[in-house]
């Protein structure tokens, strides 16, 4: 791989991953009505779930690559607790302030912009707001999927908890175990994929993750250059079919593995490492190119953002038509209208969260963790 910074395809793939969870939940939260054709394919050939999956491959490639040799060098010379302090201070001021900006502005939406209470009651949202806050949404969303009570809109942050909880596991690991990181990470995946699936552990998914850290390990290796796939640099059409083919059989694991095996998840996570390896080498080997690139890069740039806002952006605007139309029976001709409005709202809020929290506030962080830790503050993340 190429010095240690940002990845172009990487942040391609992001795009690709949050455009995998906004087609998942278009047809849960933005579109009410019967919708034979598409209910058809996501449950006969492709689906989009597996897209948080490639998210935490990704994750878990991008937070080791950067975060393991700055813990190794800090423990060397006896300041291990630093680069954590660093570390830690630089995911908060990352991920927090946008995480819980929106959480409040749900809950508002909730008391004020909920006449037919298409997202639940308050009180529900309320207690899933402090669950997200917390960052317990995962635990939450288990026991409301075994309890069977409501959840509210804030469903989507079972992730972003799931992900906070493993900033926090990582190093700890990482510490206790030092020279035997990959026996131990291997050992807990395994335990993982032998546990019985179940709709409640879906939240507890940590597979990709740990699939994630195990590539940012072996691709420190010197060895590891010898598995570079270099003939797609020779071969376009190789290149397509090496992502394509991977992203397919992504989309194709709800259908086809739940049908053939119990453990879909697992099928998932190994599928979503594989875009993640390619990309790993930083060499263009994601063969996208052009206005389609562009496009995904901005996406990937503002994934996060995309991915806390979305659901939001959905429910407002299904509340947004009724009101503007009441009474109105609602049916497949106003699908073109309601993936409008979403839309816009979506890109509208998403990058005015961008320049105004999300970078800002992530350049504050990194400054402030640039004082406790300088090799850390100063590394870019992928």
């Amino acid at each position: 791989m190429r010095a240690r910074g940002r990845i172009d395809d990487i942040e391609v793939l992001r795009g690709v991953a949050v455009l995998m969870v906004l087609l998942f939940h278009v047809r849960l939260s933005l579109i009410p009505w019967e919708v034979p054709w598409w209910d058809h394919i996501t449950k006969h050939y492709f689906n989009f779930w597996p897209g948080v999956d490639l998210f935490f491959a990704i994750s878990g490639f991008v937070i080791a690559r950067s975060l393991l040799p700055m813990l190794r060098a800090g423990r060397a010379v006896g300041q291990a607790s630093r680069v954590l302090l660093a570390f830690w201070v630089r995911r908060v001021w990352r991920i927090l302030p946008s995480a819980w900006l929106w959480l409040l502005l749900m809950l508002l939406q909730a008391a004020f912009f909920n006449r037919d209470r298409i997202i639940d009651t308050f009180h529900v949202n309320f207690e899933s707001t402090i669950a997200g806050v917390l960052s317990v949404a995962n635990f939450r969303m288990a026991a409301a999927m075994t309890a069977h009570f409501g959840y509210g809109i804030s469903t989507h942050y079972w992730s972003l908890s799931l992900e906070e909880q493993f900033y926090v596991l990582l190093p700890a690991v990482a510490l206790l175990s030092g020279k035997h990181l990959v026996p131990v990470l291997l050992a807990i995946l395994l335990a993982l994929m032998a546990m019985p699936q179940s709709s409640a552990l879906t939240f507890f998914r940590a597979h990709a993750l740990i699939l994630g850290v195990l590539l940012a390990v072996a691709a420190e290796r010197p060895g590891f250059a010898a598995f570079e796939p270099v003939v797609l640099g020779r071969l376009r059409g190789a290149r397509w079919a090496a992502f394509v083919l991977p992203m397919l059989c992504i989309t194709a694991v709800a259908p086809l593995a739940q049908r053939i095996t119990s453990h879909p998840t697992d099928v998932a996570a190994v599928l979503a490492v594989l875009p993640v390896f390619l990309a790993c080498f930083d060499k263009d080997y994601i063969p996208l190119r052009g206005v389609a690139r562009r496009a995904l890069r901005w996406t990937g740039s503002r994934s996060y953002a995309l991915y806390l806002i979305h659901l939001p952006a959905f429910y407002a605007t299904r509340e947004i038509w009724l009101r503007l139309q009441p009474g109105t029976k609602f049916g497949p001709g106003w699908g073109p209208i309601f993936l409008a409005t979403a839309g816009g709202l979506l890109v509208l809020l998403a990058e005015l969260n961008f320049r105004v929290v999300e970078r800002p506030l992530r350049q504050h962080g990194a400054r402030v963790a640039s004082r406790i830790w300088p090799r850390l503050g100063d590394a870019r993340p992928a």
